[in-house]
């Protein structure tokens, strides 16, 4: 019988992202949590003879989540001078996944062409003794996987 082992669940805390843009390659030391989605784009083609609508794929779309503690400028400066110039910008993220001692071994996932669909572009919080933080929406246009985890044996 198949079991998971404890040892080989990775942990989110672990893990380290990179933001690449303009070739300058920064480590998101202050990032709280990265969520990257891909949803396939579905289209009806309805069949003579069902009763049900069957879908096939017609492309997809990636979004994601970038959860960072409020103690850069970086993004608002860079959407600052979009406002100004009409210039966009994009930008890579490279997340690591790895858990020391895991049989999982590391993955290693770029998003690539990410642009940011929104800023804060000023915050203040004196209701909450948490630390203030700010969510950044994107998108993105392709993804690589650049290391695998492995396969664990016993699953």
């Amino acid at each position: 019988m198949a079991f998971f082992n404890k040892q080989d669940a990775v942990s989110g805390k672990q893990g380290k992202a990179f933001v690449i843009i303009e070739g300058r390659n920064e480590e998101l030391f202050y990032a709280k949590t990265i969520e990257a989605t891909i949803e396939k784009n579905k289209v009806d083609v309805p069949v003579l003879g069902k009763t049900n609508t069957p879908q096939r794929s017609a492309g997809w779309k990636g979004s994601g989540t970038l959860t960072i503690y409020y103690v850069s400028s970086v993004f608002r400066q860079l959407m600052r001078d979009y406002i100004r110039t009409g210039k966009d910008f994009w930008f890579d993220l490279q997340i690591v996944n790895e858990q020391p001692g895991s049989s999982a071994g590391k993955q290693t996932v770029i998003l690539k062409n990410c642009n940011l669909d929104s800023i804060i572009a000023a915050k203040l919080d004196a209701t909450s003794d948490d630390m203030l933080d700010e969510e950044l929406p994107f998108t993105f246009e392709d993804y690589d996987i650049l290391d695998s985890f492995n396969t664990i044996q016993g699953i």
